[in-house]
């Protein structure tokens, strides 16, 4: 197994580091090359993973001039929560690929900056020793109701102030790019949480003619009614992850959950799935310009934060940015990432007109075609 190629010193960030983007491009010197291939790749052939950082391209920022921004601030009130700023973490499994402290440290640089951190079922560190100040719990349904009860509890004695459940990934397609890395998981990295709970599926699909995935996989996929259970089991406002189409938007905001995530799990659920920035217009549009809606998917600087916010977003999640940066420099990297994400997306702000994220529409984009595209 090949090494990093690169260490520093405890409390060290690298001289090289100007923009948050910069810890996605020194991550593989810091991590064991097949742990960085487990974690920047996607589904299949990652045809979702690139998706989702091309479409920032097709977007430019109009600077506007001679507007007073000299009471600006990023603050935002979510779902009746106020935040310092829109920018969330979001769900990321085994944070110890990337750092020996895993989620702990991840907990103490959301701490640090005011952020809020959706702490993963497929976590690295036991659920109770990652709560941060303002911290949500993303669930995943195990397949017994009473462990997912269990689990859920857990979360709201922990102190977890929201449950984002993620039903978009019922089948795992195999990552290329980890197959060809020979990727394995290290026998320190577990899925605490689950440690205790029979995570068998219900469902094998291995009957005469069956299909281990419409009779298997499939069998056990969330349900409306599971979605509707967890929110009678809890007081803790329930949102949904992995939203792309504006039906099924329209359809988790008639069913009475807190607020939606527009995602494409990163590109790690079915290769070829759209961009999450693409259907986001779309989505906005039919669930209204009131019901919550925050955005996942391919952020690497505050200029893709706002485009996501001017598309419809009133908040945005940042994933594999935060391993980056967690690899280079544990919390303090990712307490430096995102001081540095907050900045460029206040620079933005600040030359297109915007002084509050209230101001940000899509009149500040200009669509241009695609780099890759032209």
């Amino acid at each position: 197994m090949s090494a990093p190629t690169i260490s520093l010193p405890l409390g060290t960030i690298p001289a090289d580091i100007r923009n948050a983007q910069d810890y996605a491009a020194l991550a593989p010197h810091f991590m064991q090359p097949s742990h960085y291939a487990y974690i920047s790749g996607g589904s299949g052939y990652g045809q979702s993973v690139a998706a989702n950082v091309r479409a920032f391209e097709q977007w430019a920022i109009y600077p506007r001039l001679l507007r007073d921004v000299s009471h600006g601030h990023t603050r935002i009130t979510l779902a009746g929560e106020q935040h310092a700023h829109p920018l969330f973490l979001a769900p990321v499994a085994f944070h110890k690929l990337a750092h020996a402290d895993g989620e702990i440290d991840t907990a103490r640089a959301a701490d640090a900056t005011g952020t809020c951190m959706i702490a993963s079922t497929q976590s690295s560190v036991v659920l109770e020793e990652t709560v941060a100040q303002k911290s949500w719990f993303q669930l995943y349904l195990l397949p017994r109701r009473e462990d997912t009860l269990h689990l859920l509890r857990r979360a709201e004695a922990a102190g977890y102030r929201a449950i984002v459940l993620t039903v978009d990934a019922p089948i795992q397609v195999a990552n290329r790019r980890a197959l060809a890395a020979q990727f394995q998981m290290p026998a320190d990295c577990i899925n605490v949480n689950l440690r205790d709970y029979d995570t068998t599926p219900r469902f094998a699909g291995n009957g005469p003619g069956e299909s281990r995935f419409f009779q298997g996989a499939m069998r056990a996929a969330p349900s409306w009614d599971d979605i509707r259970w967890v929110m009678s089991e809890t007081s803790l406002p329930v949102w949904v992850k992995g939203v792309l189409h504006p039906d099924d938007a329209v359809a988790l905001r008639d069913a009475g959950v807190a607020g939606i995530v527009v995602s494409n799990h990163g590109g790690r659920s079915l290769d070829g799935a759209p961009a999450g920035l693409d259907v986001l217009p779309a989505v906005r549009a039919a669930v209204g310009k009131d019901f919550p809606v925050m955005y996942d998917g391919g952020i690497l600087s505050g200029s893709d934060a706002f485009k996501a916010l001017a598309l419809g977003a009133d908040a945005v999640a940042i994933g594999r940015l935060q391993l980056y940066a967690l690899s280079v420099a544990g919390a303090l990297g990712v307490a430096h990432m995102l001081k540095l994400l907050r900045e460029e997306l206040e620079i933005c702000m600040a030359m297109a007109g915007c002084a509050t994220t209230a101001d940000i529409n899509s009149g500040a984009l200009l669509r241009q075609a695609r780099r890759s595209d032209a």
